[in-house]
């Protein structure tokens, strides 16, 4: 029987695909902040690309939620005032745990395992761009069992969105706040061993929302940058 011919991708789309892949690195490591323009033509000439893969790896990143592109106009990393981050806490108040629960009985021994390596990860740095990278892998792995394409694509984009306001949050946070965190992690992951639903989106939904209120109680995190950072 003849084998189906396997369709490589185009040059253009690897290209934008790379484009992208730089980009969304330095929006979510915070090198690019919210508001920053980007200059698509320092873009191009820095990675060495066309205008043309730069303009698509940007639509990408705004179906991602990490930029906004405005025709005959330009880029900015997308950025949100403290009502927007609030309204958006508030949806992944109830959606996050509606995939956590979809999630967990379809999540394998070894994934539960990854998840409770990842705990002591977090645990044991005191580095808030580690804690980003490892807190973001934890939380998305407690979904990977989800079988709505929709639902974890959304809370993907709601991660991206939220991103910088993470970092400036972690940043003040003390002691007794990062002890928190870990113990709101370490039960999350014992309700998913359990195979308890019901818990894990209980204790996950008190996470998100005691993010929520003790951002809120930080307008400074909101203020603009007074100057736009370009690429």
């Amino acid at each position: 029987m003849p084998q189906k011919p396997t369709t490589e991708p185009s040059a253009s789309a690897v290209a934008s695909q790379r484009v992208a892949d730089h980009l969304r690195a330095a929006i979510l490591n915070g090198e690019l902040p919210p508001g920053a323009r980007i200059m698509q033509e320092q873009v191009a000439e820095r990675l060495g690309a066309s205008r043309l893969p730069v303009r698509e790896a940007l639509r990408i990143l705004a179906a991602e939620g990490l930029t906004v592109v405005k025709s005959n106009s330009g880029a900015w990393v997308s950025k949100m005032d403290m009502r927007e981050c609030e309204g958006v806490y508030k949806i992944r108040e109830r959606l996050e745990p509606l995939a956590l629960s979809e999630s967990i009985p379809r999540l394998t021994a070894t994934q539960i395992a990854e998840l409770a390596d990842l705990a002591g990860q977090i645990e044991a740095t005191t580095d808030v761009d580690r804690f980003l990278v490892l807190d973001r892998r934890l939380h998305l792995l407690t979904y990977a069992g989800c079988p709505a394409g929709q639902l974890t694509e959304m809370v993907d984009r709601f991660w991206n969105t939220t991103q910088h306001y993470r970092r400036a949050f972690a940043r003040i946070t003390d002691a007794a706040g990062w002890e928190l965190i870990h113990a709101e992690h370490r039960l999350i992951i014992e309700a998913i061993r359990r195979g308890d639903p019901e818990d894990a989106e209980r204790f996950l939904t008190g996470h998100i929302r005691r993010t929520r209120l003790q951002l809120v109680q930080h307008p400074e995190l909101f203020r603009e940058d007074e100057n736009d950072t370009a690429e």
